[in-house]
């Protein structure tokens, strides 16, 4: 397991136990006590753990919610999001889905389109296509480990992602800065999201108002890889001009309403 990979295992364990003592991570990882020191004192200093004799605590920086609860936020703004940034797809079209509440808004209203491919590493967005029951559109679940926002990680995904070509990536992030670039707060999933990235011809990032000013510890991607962003109304003037300066293109998803 490289560095990386057993920092963010250990941020799991941390999150979902409230605390890890050394020696148990030394067991866990079949890695030496210094190891282990070492990786809580760099997760540390990026605040997203805090040390203790003998071990770690968690702190608020570390949660990622699961997919419910970050389902029912900012509903209406998913739904404006998924709506202009469906207009992008064509029959026929190879798209890329990452895991997340407003990739899987979106995939509600792609399961209509027809002959449509799908690459995703989420198994709610694959299940959406599943349920739909068109024979005419193909879908591609990678493999890999699940984490809490419902998301496949690791390196079974990253390797079936390198094989593979699409049209259009639609990327959800966690965060977005001018400095940080979209973010999430799972190393792993920022690498396998950096591949599919990789993997796509244009990409095109579907951030509600609410990503802007958080940062996630890793960056998936820089704001000018982005060839589209689409956020909603909510996104305040001084962000839409940043914004407008580093992405290829900066679309406003007005509601029904507005």
């Amino acid at each position: 397991m490289l560095a990386p990979q057993r920092q963010q295992a250990i941020l799991e364990l941390v999150r979902q136990n409230g605390g890890v003592r050394v020696i148990e991570l030394v067991r866990a990882f079949g890695v030496s006590d210094i190891t282990i020191r070492r990786d809580l004192e760099m997760l540390a200093e990026r605040g997203l753990l805090a040390k203790v004799h003998g071990g770690a605590t968690a702190i608020g920086s570390t949660d990622e919610p699961g997919f419910a609860v970050k389902a029912v936020r900012q509903e209406e703004e998913k739904r404006a999001i998924a709506r202009h940034a469906a207009a992008l797809v064509r029959p026929g079209t190879a798209v890329g889905l990452s895991a997340g509440t407003t990739t899987w808004t979106l995939a509600h209203r792609l399961a209509a389109v027809p002959t449509l491919t799908v690459v995703t590493n989420s198994v709610r967005v694959a299940d959406v296509f599943q349920r739909s029951g068109r024979p005419d559109q193909t879908i591609v679940l990678t493999g890999g480990v699940r984490t809490p926002s419902d998301a496949l990680v690791g390196p079974v995904a990253v390797a079936s992602i390198r094989q593979l070509n699409v049209d259009l990536l639609f990327l959800g992030v966690h965060g977005m800065t001018t400095r940080a670039g979209f973010t999430t707060p799972n190393m792993m999933e920022a690498e396998t999201d950096r591949a599919l990235v990789e993997a796509a011809g244009r990409l095109v990032v579907l951030a509600d108002h609410t990503k802007w000013g958080t940062v996630g510890i890793s960056t998936i991607a820089q704001l000018g890889e982005a060839d589209v962003l689409v956020s909603d109304a909510g996104l305040p003037r001084p962000a839409r001009e940043a914004l407008a300066d580093q992405v290829g293109e900066l679309v406003i998803a007005e509601s029904r309403g507005t």
